[in-house]
Order: C-alpha cells, then sequence, then structure tokens
C-alpha cells in the first residue's frame, strides 16, 4: 500500500554530498507510537525479568519466526518507485567523512538482538541495530519484531535491545525499550510494505561483577555483603511489586532488620550510558536506485528447508548482493526489495541492510531491514531475503522517532 506525501526543502551538507548520496527530504506522514516502558521502575522490572537466573530468559529465548519464510511462488520482481529526491541520514561519527574501502568484512558494534515476550508468552529474539538519532537512542527493526500481528496486541511485551549479545553476555548492557514508532499502515493492516520500525531505547543498565544474584537462598549476612542490592523505601518497594506482572519477584525483595522491622531491598543498576555513546549508530538511506549492492548484518539461525541446519544464531553473521525490485502478495508486499542471501529466516529478520558501507568505521547507511526470506530456485535452499523499500514514507517514521528523548532509568 502506497499513500503520496507532501515534502518540504532539501537539506545538504558536504560529507554526505562527497559520498555520492543526498542529505534527507523532510517528510511528513502516517505514524503509529506506542509505549513500551513507560517509567523507571517499569523499565527496570523488565530488566530484572531477563537478568533474573543468571539470564535464564535471554539464554533460553528462541529466534522468532512468525511469517518469515514466503513461497518462490509468491515472489516475483516488481517495481518499488522513489516517492521524493534520493536522501540520507549519516551515521553517528560519520557526519563529515567519506567512504574508504577494506579488503576485510569488520562486523558492525551497532548490531544485536531484540528481545521479547510473544503471544505465545515465551520469550523470542529479532535482529536488529542502533542508528542515528538526536539524542543516540534509536533501534531499528521489522515491525513485527515490536507489534504483535499474531494477536493484535499492541506491542510485544518486555522489549529490550542488547547490542553485542552471545550466549546471556551483554557487553554494553541491556536497553530497555521506550517508544515504539511505525507506519500507520503496518500497525492498522499489517503491510509488508511498512514492515519495519523504529524504538527509542533508555540508557543502557549494567550489572555487577558476575552478574545479579537472586536473593533466593541466600542468607541475611549474604544479602549485606551483597553489592547488587540497595535498601529503598516501601513505597519505591510497591512501586516494583505492582509492575512486576508475572508475580515473579526477581530483582526486589523484602526483609527484617535486627528489631523484626520490615526492610524492603531491589536489584542496584548501573547506568551504561546512551547506545549511541557505547556502539555508535548507522545512517539512514531512502529513495535509492534498487540494484546497489548491500550487506545484510544479522543473527541467522535454523535450518534450510532441507534439514541442512546452516546457522546456529549464536553469532552475527553478513552476506552481500545487489538489490532487486520484489513483490510478495502473501505478506502484502507490493513494492519490496530483495537480495541473494542464505541466511536462513528464524532469527534473520530484523537483520540490518546497510548501503554504502565502510569496514574502516563500520558504519553505512540503513536501507532495509529483513522481513522474510524464501527459496526462488526451487533446490530447498534459502537464497533470498526481503526488505520493504525504504522511501520517503519511512523517512517521515524515522523523523517522527528521531528527537525523541529517554534517558538514565539507573
Amino acid at each position: 500500500m502506497k499513500r503520496t506525501l507532501a515534502f518540504g526543502g532539501l537539506v545538504a551538507t558536504a560529507g554526505l554530498l562527497a559520498a555520492g548520496l543526498a542529505a534527507p527530504a523532510q517528510a511528513a506522514g502516517d505514524v503509529a507510537s506506542t509505549p513500551l516502558a513507560a517509567n523507571k521502575i517499569a523499565a527496570q522490572n523488565i530488566v530484572a525479568f531477563w537478568a533474573a537466573e543468571n539470564a535464564a530468559n535471554l539464554v533460553q529465548a528462541t529466534p522468532y519466526n512468525v511469517e518469515t519464510q514466503v513461497s518462490a511462488k509468491h515472489v516475483s520482481t516488481g517495481g518499488p518507485a522513489a516517492d521524493s529526491k534520493p536522501g540520507v541520514v549519516p551515521a553517528i561519527g560519520d557526519e563529515k567523512k567519506t567512504a574508504a574501502k577494506s579488503k576485510n568484512v569488520n562486523l558492525p558494534k551497532t548490531t544485536g538482538k531484540v528481545f521479547f515476550v510473544g503471544a505465545d508468552k515465551k520469550p523470542h529474539w529479532c535482529s536488529a541495530t542502533s542508528v542515528q538519532s538526536g539524542y543516540k537512542n534509536l533501534v531499528a527493526t521489522a515491525g513485527h519484531c515490536v507489534y504483535d500481528t499474531v494477536s493484535n496486541a499492541a506491542t510485544m511485551d518486555r522489549w529490550v535491545f542488547v547490542p553485542g549479545y552471545y550466549q546471556g553476555k551483554t557487553p554494553w548492557g541491556i536497553y530497555v525499550g521506550k517508544q515504539a514508532f511505525t507506519h500507520y499502515d503496518f500497525d492498522v493492516y499489517e503491510d509488508g510494505d511498512r514492515d519495519y520500525a523504529f524504538v527509542t531505547v533508555y540508557n543502557g543498565l549494567k550489572f555487577p561483577a558476575g552478574g545479579f544474584k537472586d536473593f533466593k537462598g541466600m542468607s541475611r549476612e549474604e544479602r549485606k555483603q551483597y553489592a547488587g542490592f540497595q535498601q529503598v523505601d516501601k513505597a519505591t518497594y510497591d512501586a516494583y511489586a505492582a509492575a512486576d506482572k508475572g508475580g515473579h519477584r526477581w530483582g526486589y525483595y523484602e526483609d527484617k532488620d535486627e528489631k523484626g522491622n520490615p526492610i524492603y531491598f531491589v536489584w542496584k543498576y548501573a547506568d551504561a550510558g546512551r547506545l549511541g555513546d557505547n556502539v555508535g549508530g548507522q545512517g539512514l538511506a531512502y529513495n535509492q536506485k534498487i540494484g546497489k549492492p548491500v550487506f545484510v548484518f544479522g543473527y541467522p539461525s535454523g535450518a534450510h528447508p532441507d534439514g541442512n541446519q546452516a546457522f546456529s544464531g549464536k553469532t552475527l553473521k553478513w552476506s552481500y548482493g545487489k538489490t532487486f525490485a520484489a513483490t510478495a502478495p502473501a505478506i502484502k508486499g507490493e513494492e519490496l526489495q530483495g537480495v541473494k542471501s542464505s541466511f536462513t529466516g528464524e532469527g534473520s529478520l530484523g537483520s540490518a541492510w546497510l548501503l554504502n558501507y565502510s569496514n574502516a568505521r563500520r558504519v553505512g547507511y540503513l536501507n532495509g531491514v529483513t522481513i522474510g526470506v524464501a527459496d526462488r530456485d526451487g533446490n530447498k535452499r534459502i537464497d533470498t531475503s526481503l526488505s520493504p523499500y525504504f522511501d520517503g514514507e519511512t523517512y517521515g517514521v524515522y523523523n517522527a522517532a528521531k528527537n525523541n528523548w529517554s534517558g538514565s532509568i539507573a
């Protein structure tokens, strides 16, 4: 589904022109925005859910694979059309630099996994990336890794981004989603042409040395010695309990002092800082010509249709190819772009498509996110990834998200 938009003036910078790309035109469009974690205590409760019991929920999460594999007969060449002049937003730290060449592929620090609880009440993950924004706090992924298209609930529950995630490790902290932005047509119609989302995140939270420990089974003396707890008043304790949807009591507990009076504790979180300051952020490109080469970065997992277990989903992978025009009516995609890629569908949803990627600086321009995969030649091996075509309406959603402050929740 396409809508006509009105556009304002064009802004240009020397650095962008040197890279051969024009700067962004201002766009106005239909944007759906939904809160994910409305306040500090709700956000800390979400982190407690993922961090408890040696990060068990992170470790046990499975790749999200809803509506991932598209039948080859439902994928054909099409013709996505630009709806205004080409435009870009530069990556963090790359605002005045030009592209450099390198023979090696250095993986970007910006990429990681988004974790959430799906309609089945189980923890899942998708791929995602940090992108440029006014407060360096923005994440881009597939729309259906944010909005629940299965149960038609507003958004996924307990949504967090973990850049550089590996087997329970969170090297730059956990970043809780604050506000989700997507196109109205995806939110209402599940339009595949608009299956992308931009999410503002709070500052990251990092854990004490050795990780958080559960108070269960610890003696009072052990609790006193453990630096991961801090004492709070009853009002704060009650707020934690109210925000704990599952009643797990992770991250907070009640005890008694030597005189038998009740005392209250919560986990003591440390502020990890802003996402973009820690890992950087990719730029954004839209209304680009089809046929340009892109790198795709993500965490593919699962087997090909022939049963070959190609990817584990544990480590960041990349593929490279030129985009081509595509359609996929099965996922309501009339104006998509495709690229040759062996990424299997599980885990690769939300993978970042980066145009003009610089190996030296590990940044480029986000020009797509994986929303589906296909076996186009019928040999039972996935060979194609699909993404919405990023146009002026994509920029309109990004523009609505890019200047929303979030701040610290420590």
